[in-house]
Parts: structure tokens; sequence; C-alpha cells
């Protein structure tokens, strides 16, 4: 049974760029808009350094101190979803312009340990981190046939100092995992705090009987982390999701859709919640959102009155393939999007976005030339650029 966590492993492979008491100084004011748009970007994690074959699975958030936090999985052997695969993070006090040396956070030995998906408690302060994992030689197939030696498990660990260092991972598998559930994932991507401090972790999961059904659903949390429950199940023939607090108090789930037929083949799955993700609304399936069957990345950037405008930001390729990372605007709560700009044309896969302290966003995607694994990039994005001028938050 693989429920003990790993002994304390947050080192740092290098020397820290920044302070590890406190985090980092928030930059100053919103970025200037008046000379010039925003658009840089470069690789963070490149595939075949530093001690792992491939890089994957980004996920992105700030803290309230203003620290930029990108996750991955390592896969050291492979660009296998299985083997052994650790948590890693790289931190930036700069908007993403400068990046410290690369922490190991979870380390499972020759097992896997992935799907980061990140949440900032704004009440504490404190970052939590769930995953799942499983075995090393347990594939997703031989666990979704009910062939592997173990199951997947969730954990969580968390970090007081803005990611500098963390505590052991704690497994929570008892409290989040239905005993019928074969394949889990937590995320990835990032969760998110409710105005009522309600932490929401987006996730999926796989039932085998009658028949193999993906579904999505969250986890939640009311005591700042201590406890967490599952939430509502959305319908079936999703999985990676993503969860965005409307203005309203409801919930949007946007999710990787695999059902087939006229209007629903390639287009994000949607659902919603009204009840702080404890029951969902039915399916529909967004027309403009184009996917090839991917993770997406799907934030809240602003909201009336403080910035004038509600706008929620979308990321994916466009495509009916990976590749064409495109990122997004909704004005109207996620109804349409009328703003869309293509980020990078190549081969493209899953990303994570943020909003920076400075009002630019980021955007961690995976990017390449021959195939999307190659790197983990960091784009750094104005809302001037994503528009061609016609807004600024």
């Amino acid at each position: 049974m693989m429920r003990d966590g790993p002994s304390r492993c947050y080192y740092v492979m290098g020397v820290l760029a920044c302070t590890l008491a406190g985090g980092c100084a928030v930059m100053g004011p919103r970025a200037s808009y008046g000379d010039k748009p925003i658009f840089e970007e470069q690789p963070i994690f490149v595939s075949g350094e530093g001690g792992y074959h491939t890089y994957r699975i980004p996920s992105l958030i700030v803290t309230p101190k203003g620290t930029v936090l990108a996750f991955c999985e390592g896969r050291k052997n492979s660009g296998a979803d299985y083997g052994n695969i650790d948590i890693l993070l790289r931190r930036s006090c700069d908007h993403g312009r400068t990046w410290e040396p690369t922490q190991l956070i979870a380390d499972h030995g020759e097992n896997t340990i992935g799907n980061p998906c990140p949440v900032v408690d704004r009440k504490t302060g404190t970052i939590w981190l769930l995953l799942t994992g499983n075995l090393g030689d347990d594939s997703e197939q031989k666990i979704l046939k009910r062939m592997a030696r173990e199951t997947r498990t969730v954990w969580v660990c968390s970090s007081s100092d803005d990611g500098a260092t963390w505590t052991t991972p704690v497994d929570i598998t008892a409290a989040t995992k239905k005993s019928e559930w074969t394949w889990y994932a937590t995320g990835p991507g990032c969760g998110i705090q409710l105005k009522d401090g309600r932490m929401v972790i987006p996730c999926d999961h796989n039932v085998a009987e009658p028949r193999d059904i993906r579904r999505s659903h969250v986890i939640y949390s009311d005591d700042h982390g201590r406890t967490w429950k599952i939430g509502g199940i959305a319908g079936d023939d999703v999985n990676e999701c993503q969860v965005v607090e409307l203005t309203d108090g409801s919930l949007m789930l946007n999710m990787r859709n695999y059902a087939k037929g006229e209007g629903r083949q390639n287009r994000r799955a949607v659902v919603t919640s009204h009840d702080g993700g404890v029951t969902w609304s039915p399916i529909w399936w967004a027309q403009e959102l184009v996917e090839p069957v991917c993770q997406a990345s799907f934030i809240r950037f602003t909201k009336r009155p403080e910035f004038g405008k509600n706008r929620l930001v979308f990321a994916n390729p466009a495509s009916t393939k990976r590749d064409k990372m495109t990122i997004r605007v909704s004005y109207d709560e996620g109804r349409s999007w009328p703003v869309a700009r293509e980020i990078y044309a190549g081969p493209s896969a899953y990303s994570a976005l943020a909003t920076l302290p400075d009002m630019t966003i980021g955007c961690l995607y995976e990017r390449g030339v021959k195939n999307p694994y190659e790197t983990i990039t960091f784009a750094r994005l104005s809302l001037e650029w994503i528009t061609n001028g016609a807004d600024s938050p």
C-alpha cells in the first residue's frame, strides 16, 4: 500500500536567488500600457535537462505576496504518464522575468506523484498543493482495467512561506475518492478560493462499471485545508477541468470533452453550480472553444467595479490537434469569447494561467518544435497585446 509520504524533501537544487524568509515583494503598480503591448516568453523547464527525460503538466499560481509559483511533473526516465515522476517547482520574484533554481517538492521514489493543483488560502496565506499518485509500474490502462497492483491515491501538502519550503505530502484518498472510482486526477491547473472562503479543487475520475465512464468532479475544504470533501460530479465523457467563480457567486466548470456528435465533438464542455460545487447543471458545449481533446486553462482576470469590466481568460490548443496555443477573453462570464489571439502556432498542449501582480497575465504551457513536450514555456502577456490594443485593465 502506498500510504506513507516521502521524507521531507523540499531541498533546492542550487542557490536561491531570493530570500526564503517571507517570499517576494509585490513588484510595483500595474504594467504600463501606454508604450507598447507586452509579450515576453522563455522556456523554464527543458526536457532532457536537470536529470529528467520530460517535463509535463504545468501549473501556475501567484501568492498574496506576489511570488509566482510554476509547478510541473518531472518524468525521470521517459515521457510516459507513469513511472518515476516527481513534483517540481520554480519561483519568480519579478513577475516571471527571472526564476529561481528548481525545487523538488514531492518524490515517491520509483513511483508516480503528479497532477499538481495548487490553491491559495488568502485568509491565512497558506498555499495548498493537491496531487495524485500511483505505483510506478501501474499504468493508467492497468488502473482503468483493475489490473494494477494499487489504485490512484490523492495527496496534499502545503507551504506557509510563499513556496520556499513544503510539508510532507499527506494521503487524503479516503476522504476524496469513492471506492468504485478507478482512475483519478487532481487538476491539473489550479484551484480557487470562493468569496465565502471555500477552497475548490477541480478533479476527474473514471468509473469502470457498467462501462468505463469519464467524469469531472470537485473536492473542497471549508476549514482552511484541514479536511477535504467530495463535491458534485458532472456528466459523462469529460475529465480534466478548471473552475471559476462567476460574479453572481455561481461556479463554472470548463472540461476536456470526449463526447461525439455534431455540436459536441472537439468542443469544450461546460457546467455550472449554484451551491458552491455540491451539484452541477447538465452539460452544454461551448461552440467557440475548439479543442483537440486536451487539458485547458481558465481563470477570472477582472471584475467590476474595480477594473471596469468582468473578464474571464481561457487558453488551449485551439485546434483539433495539439497545436495553435491560443488565449481568449470573455466579457459576459463565459457565454461568448469574442477575443482570441494565438500565442504559438506550433505543437502545444497543456497550459496554466495566472494574473500577475502588475495585471499582466502569465501563461505556462507545453511547447515544442517536433512535439509539444520539449519545453514548458512561460509567457507574460498584457491584455493590450491579447486584444490588439482594444482593451486594457
